[in-house]
């Protein structure tokens, strides 16, 4: 194989911001086509990247010999016939979160793919994180101990102005649930394991958007328990007044172990805070260097903005993976655990009770 030949499906804002500068990092991956059922959003990202090869369907651009690798960035409600048309054409496949509409088409991906040997990846950002990688290095070194507690908070301020698809249950399946919280979600899985049962409540605030109607969530909050026996409290809003957006806003979680806890703040790339079982309070360690890029990415962790460059490791993991046939991290299983997790949290909220999780 030379380069890898890479489709991007779907070219609006995560794609220009986080895939395509991802993929520049790649030597061994090259744009081969775009594709958006918009023609407006699929001119634009034509004439911005130079690409020749564009399409309204997604079914051409899978087929083409020149791509090997899909990277899929559409509204929810495509994302599993997307997948599943690129995994049976042999192409191995990023896409964005949440993985499907529901947990039986999530694993249906994932089996698909695993069951196709193709590459496939779940577009969890935020595992890129340093600080978010430094800690959980260091809950898989033992440095917490036991897990007792899992706690994530993040509080956001997106107003009443209009989502588009994302306030549309049929195309985007939940809302903040889906939107947000399944990147704390999988912090969860990844630092403190399974979850076994949850109850949530859910909200809608405003149900139009300047004039569309809204029939998605608001804000959500989920107490859970693990199979390790840990508790959790995780809570996500669209609507914490005045908080302002992305890396600006609060996006906080802490892991309280026998040993230890810490505390991650996405927005402290850099650092992260600790403090052992009977000591005098929380203290503040800095993240060593070798951690503050992917393992392997050639991109310059002294460059850029450390809050936004983090991201274009993801491009990284994926093409790698795919170069060196191995796993990536994190995989569509990550994606299908988080999705049960999402339909769990949406039953509990429907019927005001304790929602079991499938193993």
């Amino acid at each position: 194989m030379n380069q890898i030949g890479v489709a991007l499906v779907g070219c609006g804002g995560i794609t220009l911001q986080n895939h395509l500068p991802g993929l520049a990092f790649c030597p061994d991956a090259k744009v081969a086509a775009l594709c958006d059922s918009d023609p407006a959003c699929l001119q634009r990202a034509g004439q911005q990247t130079g690409i020749k090869v564009l399409s309204a369907h997604y079914e051409e651009i899978v087929s083409r010999d020149d791509v090997q690798a899909v990277i899929i960035a559409t509204p929810n409600f495509t994302h599993a016939p997307i997948a599943l048309a690129a995994i049976a054409r042999g192409k191995h496949v990023l896409c964005e979160k949440p993985l499907a509409l529901n947990y039986a088409d999530a694993k249906a991906m994932a089996d698909a793919a695993e069951k196709a040997g193709v590459r496939h990846m779940t577009a969890f950002t935020y595992r890129f994180v340093p600080a978010m990688r430094y800690l959980a290095e260091l809950v898989k070194r033992g440095d917490l101990g036991q897990p007792y507690h899992y706690r994530s908070c993040r509080l956001q301020d997106w107003g009443t102005r209009n989502l588009g698809w994302r306030q549309v249950r049929k195309l985007a399946g939940s809302g903040e649930l889906g939107d947000m919280l399944s990147h704390r979600i999988d912090f969860a899985h990844l630092l403190v394991g399974p979850m076994r049962r949850l109850v949530a409540n859910t909200k809608i605030v405003h149900h139009q958007r300047e004039g569309a109607p809204s029939d998605l969530e608001d804000w959500v909050a989920i107490l859970a328990e693990f199979q390790n026996g840990a508790s959790g409290v995780l809570e996500s809003s669209k609507l914490a007044s005045g908080r302002n957006e992305s890396w600006r806003s609060l996006d906080y979680v802490e892991v309280n172990g026998s040993e230890r806890s810490f505390v991650f703040i996405t927005g402290e790339w850099n650092k992260l805070q600790t403090g052992k079982v009977g000591g005098p309070g929380l203290e503040t360690v800095t993240i060593p260097e070798e951690f503050w890029k992917w393992p392997g990415s050639p991109r310059d962790a002294r460059t850029g903005d450390p809050l936004v460059t983090f991201r274009y490791d993801q491009a990284w993991e994926f093409v790698d993976a795919i170069r060196n046939q191995r796993a990536c991290r994190p995989s569509f299983y990550d994606g299908a655990r988080a999705q049960a997790v999402i339909d769990a949290a949406i039953q509990s909220a429907a019927e005001r009770r304790w929602a079991q999780i499938p193993a």
